[in-house]
């Protein structure tokens, strides 16, 4: 990240008026042990202003419980006097303990959500999208998505052109893609409601090819208007979009895998309508099946 926005500081730098002063100082800090406090400890250039943007950054070792207090005061203390507060992957717990995410929707890396949900209940995950700008707080999902993270932030900060400079000469995509393209499907397991994980597992065991709501609430022991607003409430989806949900996961693995045409593979995962299948691919995932194919399959050549 370091070399990205200082990279970045250089390419403005070479394109602003003269008479113009732009310029974006990267700076790191750390908890100033026993002392309580936090310090920068680098800065690529002479600095000793306050951060007008702090970023939470990822840990390859997963979330952590708890945060450090005086890191989450350090927080606090640089959103309220004006600074961007941004988090990637499972910085996104530490930010969240400041409070500023109560009520607003956020990303994480998306094996995290149950875990995230559960430690902070009154914020929304949103685990399809790979960066989630909502002004004074930016998050951003896996650990590579620091580039999405940072590209966002340039372009803010110094400009599109600029932006769009340093992603040519590091070889990374604008911002556009989203987690969808990557993500698995999320059970959603961490709810505490026994008999709708009963027709989770169901409609698991049988590739939500059985998804008839009777049958569902059925295999939960509830009526079905009870069974649907207890569904909802625990998997954070209706049964409709949580089996269509599942299908397209399925469809994923076939369209990598195997070199089924687009029509055979939504038909093994039980669309019996052809862009029925291709319609809903789309929406879920943000590509449609046969880009799906062309970016993530293992190089096989197939019919579309």
């Amino acid at each position: 990240m370091t070399d990205l926005l200082n990279a970045a500081d250089h390419a403005a730098s070479t394109k602003q008026d003269p008479a113009q002063s732009s310029e974006l100082v990267v700076s790191h800090w750390s908890p100033a042990g026993a002392a309580g406090g936090v310090v920068r400890t680098y800065s690529s250039r002479p600095c000793s202003t306050a951060p007008s943007i702090c970023i939470l950054p990822p840990a390859l070792g997963g979330p952590r419980d708890g945060a450090n207090p005086a890191v989450t005061r350090w927080l606090q203390e640089q959103h309220s006097n004006g600074a961007v507060l941004a988090s990637i992957c499972s910085g996104a717990f530490v930010l969240g303990e400041t409070g500023l995410f109560d009520h607003r929707t956020v990303t994480t890396h998306w094996t995290y959500e149950d875990r995230f949900r559960i430690r902070f209940p009154r914020t929304k995950v949103d685990t399809d999208r790979i960066v989630i700008d909502d002004g004074d707080i930016i998050t951003a999902g896996g650990v590579m998505a620091w580039t999405d993270l940072c590209l966002t932030i340039i372009q803010r900060f110094l400009g599109y052109a600029v932006m769009m400079q340093v992603a040519s000469g590091f070889l990374i995509d604008p911002p556009g893609r989203e987690q969808s393209y990557y993500s698995g499907f999320n059970r959603r397991i961490g709810h505490k409601d026994d008999a709708i994980a009963k027709a989770q597992r169901f409609l698991h065991d049988t590739d939500g090819k059985i998804v008839e709501v009777s049958t569902l609430a059925t295999k939960a022991g509830l009526e079905d208007r009870t069974f649907l607003r207890r569904f909802q409430k625990a998997t954070g989806h209706t049964t409709t979009e949580y089996w269509q949900r599942l299908r397209v996961s399925n469809a994923k693995a076939k369209l990598r895998d195997t070199g089924l045409t687009i029509d055979q593979v939504g038909w093994e995962v039980g669309y019996v309508d052809p862009s029925a299948f291709r319609r809903v691919f789309n929406r879920i995932v943000g590509l449609s099946p046969s880009d799906y194919r062309r970016r993530f399959s293992a190089g096989r050549r197939v019919a579309a």
